[in-house]
């Protein structure tokens, strides 16, 4: 197969997506998430990250691979539970801003490293540190805006 035809591209893109697949599986079976969905993580993760101060739920549902039902259900368990809160958005009365509670950076903190370890020793076990730094790079022009 040439490395522009159609089926070069569908085989990349099904290797990538098998991969990422199967990844995700054996992560999920990993004893580091603290009673704790791969999903509820994600929304903690995303809320821990460095300019999330100014999160909007419709701003997290386009960083995450979840409904908007779906997200509503999962952050007001999160609210409920303490993980998470709700502060009015002083630029639109009508919106709110999402942010973790000091409880809920603990636990982002804690599922978070275990997760980190078991992300590298997968990453490592298959691939050099050159390869680990092409397929960053590669992946991140996936899906960097068009100039």
């Amino acid at each position: 197969m040439r490395a522009g035809s159609s089926g070069a591209a569908v085989a990349a893109w099904e290797a990538l997506f098998v991969a990422q697949s199967t990844l995700a599986r054996r992560f999920a079976a990993a004893p580091v998430w603290h009673g704790r969905t791969m999903q509820e993580y994600d929304v903690l993760y995303q809320l821990s990250k460095p300019g999330a101060e100014r999160l909007r739920q419709c701003d997290l549902t386009s960083l995450l691979l979840i409904s908007q039902p779906s997200l509503s259900r999962l952050i007001d368990r999160l609210v409920k539970e303490e993980l998470v809160e709700r502060r009015p958005d002083p630029d639109d009365r009508r919106g709110t801003i999402l942010s973790l509670t000091a409880t809920g950076l603990e636990l982002q903190r804690r599922i978070g490293a275990g997760h980190a370890r078991d992300v590298a020793a997968a990453m490592r076990e298959r691939l050099t540190a050159d390869e680990i730094e092409t397929l960053r790079g590669l992946t991140e022009r996936l899906v960097a805006p068009e100039e």
